[in-house]
């Protein structure tokens, strides 16, 4: 219960000099996605790689900043519970006309946390749902944007809007032919919802104020509204040969959002005031994805580990089965299980390894902090890292208690009804491709087999090479994209020394069963990959086709060159036909598309 009355006069100092802690964090969160539009602009796409991995590591250092504040000027390890419960409701009441305070309220948590044992704080110190509404914020500031603006063609032709849309987001470079390229996204837009555009009397175009911004693109994001009818909008915006602008593409489809905003790809720099009215917005564009997702992807991961927290909590009081070893072939470092009627599972790091396994817990938390930081490409699957975490010990299974104590002992404990793993990764569930391929049709396995190429070429341009390259290391998701998630052999391409095979010198060296010549420790022989890849005759037919390239070391050592040389290649969330500058190629120049501009 909380206390009738404020008696701590500390507990206020306490809550403003966390918030302070928190404003800080946002201000520099802020002023690294404003400067995106900048490095974007100067095509510094080193810089803006640089800035997406450092920014992930502001949150962990304020909240650092904010523990060791705390105890130095209120040593707040000391509190007592209810001076701890006045500070949370002194905390809510500075958090009434905050702009973040969903994200606030988390960082409360994460500084509480740090500073009290897991064993010594309780769900009324913290927030464990929300305290503040996040609905109908605004920013009221009269040179604020607002969080969306509103284009109403009625008084100008459809491309008249759609080319002062793209005007409004003054980038500094000139477009190349901006009126061809909105001519084409109209093309493409006719397609989408019907040759003629009938406009209805409340038709409008939302786009969100701020232009998304990850590696060498930025995103135009917003939706369509005609009538009853409301059509997603994202339109990339890259640089050419010449480093003029260009619209690459128009998507039109929630399929189209989800691929963009997928947890397989980077996270996005937008400036934004008001966080949760950018969520609620692209929730309306994609309103099968969790809310926990789209903050992770608008580069607020630990508001987006939060949400995913509180969404689990509520699918265990929801749900009766039982957590148990995930199907597939038991990994040789980690220890995966899941819950069947929920579409994550939870990875734990084990004790030991065996032989073959050269590595080390610290070694293997280095792997998927890489992850995390780097350009993901579509082709890795993101991660939420969580320390102790209790699992209710009615829903695990014995099967997988054993397992877990065997494997795992130093990260389990029981505490009374429950068992808290001490650190583990939840990531989400796919079929791993090993299991897919054994069931699928001949026409899935070819998509499967050059959709698992394509995985490790986009892998490959984004400086990754994936070590083990077995199919059971990689998954299917729901859309049929093939993801790498097995992170414990990940190395950055340019530090792999790609090898042929030698020539046997003598019979003797020809005949042996073991490896005659030297093997140093980042040596990669790709001629050795096919006997491990390709025994199903299916397979390696279609492999052969589209991926042999694979097997050669000229194809992984061309583009450890090109990258070490500095470029950065382009990977992009949809198919190359879907690309203007693909269609211009293969068919003639568009006309414009016939609009009915007439109210209806």
């Amino acid at each position: 219960m909380f206390p009738h009355r404020l008696t701590d006069s500390r507990a206020y100092d306490i809550a403003q000099a966390m918030l302070e802690g928190f404003n800080r964090h946002y201000l520099l969160f802020s002023e690294t996605n404003r400067a995106a539009k900048q490095r974007f602009e100067a095509a510094d796409w080193h810089g803006q790689q640089r800035a997406q991995r450092e920014r992930i590591e502001f949150y962990d250092t304020r909240v650092d900043e904010a523990v060791e504040r705390l105890q130095r000027e209120f040593d707040t390890g000391k509190l007592s519970g209810d001076t701890w419960q006045q500070v949370k409701l002194h905390y809510i009441g500075l958090l009434t006309n905050h702009h973040q305070p969903e994200l606030a309220e988390t960082f409360f948590n994460s500084v509480t946390t740090k500073i009290l044992h897991h064993r010594y704080f309780r769900n009324d110190f913290l927030f464990v749902r929300p305290a503040i509404s996040t609905e109908y914020i605004e920013n009221d500031e009269p040179a604020s944007l607002p969080t969306y603006r509103a284009y109403y063609p009625t008084r100008e032709t459809l491309r008249d809007t759609l080319l002062r849309i793209v005007n409004n987001f003054q980038l500094a470079r000139e477009f190349e032919d901006m009126g061809r390229d909105v001519d084409q996204v109209l093309a493409a837009l006719r397609k989408q919802v019907g040759v003629n555009i009938r406009l209805r009397a409340n038709f409008q175009i939302q786009v969100l104020s701020s232009l998304f911004y990850r590696n060498k693109g930025a995103y135009l994001i917003g939706k369509i509204v005609n009538g009853f009818a409301e059509t997603p909008m994202a339109l990339p915006i890259l640089h050419n040969e010449q480093g003029q602008l260009v619209i690459d593409t128009a998507l039109f489809s929630e399929d189209d959002m989800l691929m963009l905003f997928s947890f397989a790809r980077a996270y996005f720099m937008v400036d934004m005031e008001i966080p949760s009215a950018y969520v609620q917005f692209l929730r309306s564009l994609m309103p099968r994805k969790p809310r926990s997702e789209i903050y992770a992807a608008l580069g607020l991961q630990k508001q987006g580990k939060n949400a995913f927290y509180r969404d689990f909590l509520y699918h265990l009081r929801h749900s009766s089965d039982k957590f148990g070893i995930a199907p597939g072939i038991k990994g040789m470092v980690m220890l995966v299980f899941d819950l069947p009627s929920y579409p994550y599972v939870f990875k734990v790091i084990k004790d030991f390894y065996p032989p073959q396994k050269d590595t080390t817990r610290e070694l293997i938390k280095r792997k998927y902090l890489l992850v995390k930081t780097h350009d993901r490409v579509g082709r890795m699957a993101d991660t939420l890292e969580y320390t102790s975490v209790a699992f209710p010990r009615s829903r695990i299974s014995d099967e997988l208690v054993a397992e877990l104590k065997h494997f795992c002992p130093s990260l389990i404990e029981e505490d009374g009804d429950v068992l808290v793993i001490r650190h583990l990764y939840i990531e989400r569930r796919m079929i791993p491709l090993n299991i897919y391929l054994q069931d699928a049709t001949r026409e899935q396995i070819e998509h499967a087999v050059i959709e698992y190429g394509n995985a490790i070429k986009d892998l490959v341009a984004a400086n990754i090479f994936p070590g083990d390259m077995l199919w059971k290391n990689f998954g299917v998701t729901r859309h049929g994209k093939v993801v790498f998630y097995d992170y414990d052999e990940i190395e950055y391409l340019s530090d792999c020394n790609f090898r042929r095979v030698p020539e046997p010198r003598n019979e003797e060296e020809e005949m042996s069963a073991e490896v005659w010549y030297t093997v140093g420790p980042k040596d990669v022989f790709p001629e050795t990959f096919g006997p491990f890849l390709l025994g199903n005759p299916v397979v390696r037919e279609v492999f052969m086709a589209h991926h042999a390239d694979l097997l050669d070391p000229a194809f992984w050592q061309l583009h450890k060159d090109r990258i070490k040389a500095g470029h950065v290649h382009d990977v992009f969330p949809y198919e190359a036909p879907r690309r203007f500058s693909f269609q211009r190629q293969v068919q003639p120049a568009l006309s414009p598309p016939a609009v009915s501009t007439t109210p209806a």
